[in-house]
């Protein structure tokens, strides 16, 4: 399977500028999973851009 990574990168809602894993989605989900948290695009627009990306601050945004 061939990644779609210009297609991911044109709807990435990640703000951190220096990623370089933008667009390739295996890569950002391997590499937040292994700090135990979620990639930006889980979040709305407004909590991403506080870089709090664990699991407790999803829970917290979609368990109202």
């Amino acid at each position: 399977m061939e990644c779609q990574a210009q297609n991911n990168k044109d709807k990435c809602n990640c703000t951190y500028e220096p990623c370089s894993r933008k667009g390739n989605c295996c890569q950002c989900i391997s590499y937040h999973w292994e700090m135990r948290e979620l990639p930006a695009c889980l979040f709305p627009a407004d909590v991403e851009t506080t870089y709090n990306r664990s699991l407790s601050k999803f829970i917290e945004i979609y368990s109202k």
